[in-house]
């Protein structure tokens, strides 16, 4: 039952609980005292009333008629509070005590009979003999009555109580309206995280409360605002990569109408005359050969023209032979291409196989920068490296990752310099896996330098 509860709930019965707690002690400590101080209260008022009765009994032997002296004297003692004094003559019994029950004073208050009984009051009674000039005039009998001195104490609990009570019920207030002021930020997070995890990202939290509450809505506001910032680099991703696609195929459709379509109409336009020419009575063997010649080496063309496409999409031989094989083809065909340019290849014997994912990631982007370099920069040298590196920030460090460096000692990249769309999906891609890609450009070069999670062995 107790896990039900709020924190407000909880923190305002454990308030209670020790208000209750301390009141409760108070109280408890005023009722173990009560009875040792009616005792020692008994014994100091007869002790004083024994002392100041000898004081008057001595000065009777001064006095003509003792006996109706001691009459008053015990008629004036009567109206003692605490005490009282009984005259014993010769044969007589011992008056019986009073009740502690008895209230002396008629304003005193009204005592419960459980109190007196916990108290367990004993009255103290000592008989004091008279003797004047030799004669006994009898015994006067001095008895306590703590009936009063019970009404005290019991006065002071009951005062104790409404005070003590008054006190922590204010206190319970104050500390509660404190409280509520104090945990109400927790409501106001509370509703913005519901409408944070319903995808409102605009949500934000006044810091207001205790500093670490305040601290606390600060940190939710910046968390908020780095995830809708992710959002909408998420959203303008998805918009870059559907709008490289789309580039792409349009790439894909140009090359095969540019190079397909001339060579199929070829195909189509020898196979033609290659038929009629077939059917003629005395068919031409030369005529034929050359239409067949024509055929093949239209199918040789289109061999190459398809496996370039083919290249563009997936790298032939990347999952087969691996990452260093596949750039190693790639180099030759490069360095074919371009004999003027010198390229250093350099891949560490440690780097393993990074995944599929990341090699053709890494595949793409030495491709693009040696495109870029060929096509652009005017380089006479360029340098790969590929070595293992630690993970990026946030991913965790047993994924490892891939270091890529494209450096040339070409013109490097003009001021108002836009990136094309093959470094901006080389770049989106890597976002997409987190990695990191950066394009610096001085007047040494142009450096591209990509860290590349890796993914799951091939």
């Amino acid at each position: 039952m107790w896990r039900t509860f709020s924190l407000r709930t909880r923190l305002n019965l454990l308030l209670a609980l020790v208000l209750v707690l301390g009141l409760a002690i108070n109280i408890g400590r005023l009722l173990l005292e009560a009875g040792p101080r009616v005792q020692a209260e008994d014994q100091s008022v007869v002790k004083l009333a024994r002392e100041f009765v000898q004081t008057l009994v001595a000065d009777l032997s001064e006095s003509a008629e003792p006996d109706a002296r001691l009459d008053q004297i015990v008629t004036r003692l009567g109206e003692l509070r605490h005490v009282s004094i009984t005259r014993i003559r010769g044969g007589a019994g011992r008056a019986p005590p009073l009740s502690p029950h008895q209230d002396t004073a008629a304003d005193a208050p009204t005592v419960p009979g459980w109190f007196v009984t916990l108290i367990h009051p004993e009255q103290t009674t000592v008989d004091l003999p008279v003797l004047v000039n030799g004669r006994s005039l009898g015994t006067l009998a001095i008895t306590s009555h703590p009936t009063d001195e019970i009404a005290e104490i019991w006065d002071g609990i009951v005062t104790q109580l409404e005070v003590g009570s008054a006190i922590a019920i204010i206190l319970f207030v104050i500390t509660m309206t404190v409280l509520n002021r104090a945990l109400a930020p927790i409501q106001s997070l509370a509703g913005a995280m519901k409408n944070i995890a319903a995808g409102d990202y605009e949500t934000r939290v006044t810091p207001r409360g205790p500093p670490e509450f305040a601290a606390i809505c600060s940190q939710l506001n910046d968390l908020v605002a780095t995830l809708g910032q992710s959002l909408r680099d998420k959203q303008q991703l998805a918009e870059k990569i559907v709008s490289l696609q789309d580039a792409e195929r349009k790439d894909v459709a140009r090359e095969l109408h540019d190079e397909f379509g001339p060579h199929l109409f070829a195909l189509r336009a020898h196979a033609s005359a290659l038929a009629q020419a077939a059917t003629a009575d005395a068919p031409d063997i030369r005529s034929l050969r050359k239409h067949g010649e024509s055929i093949l080496a239209q199918v040789n063309t289109l061999q190459h023209v398809n496996r370039r496409v083919l290249d563009r999409l997936r790298p032939v031989g990347l999952s087969e032979l691996g990452l260093t094989d596949a750039l190693g083809a790639l180099m030759r065909l490069w360095r074919e291409a371009n004999p003027g340019v010198t390229i250093e290849t350099s891949i560490s014997p440690e780097l393993g196989r990074p995944g599929d994912t990341a090699e053709l990631t890494i595949y793409r982007i030495v491709q693009e920068a040696l495109t870029n370099v060929f096509r652009h920069s005017g380089a006479t040298h360029v340098e790969i490296a590929i070595e293992p590196a630690a993970p990026p920030k946030g991913l965790p460090a047993a994924g490892a990752a891939t270091l890529l460096r494209v450096r040339d000692n070409g013109a490097g990249l003009p001021a108002a310099h836009r990136s094309g769309f093959g470094l901006m999906g080389m770049r989106e891609r890597v976002l997409a896996l987190g990695g990191t890609l950066t394009v610096a450009s001085s007047e040494q070069g142009v450096l591209v330098e990509a860290l590349v999670p890796n993914g799951a062995p091939p």
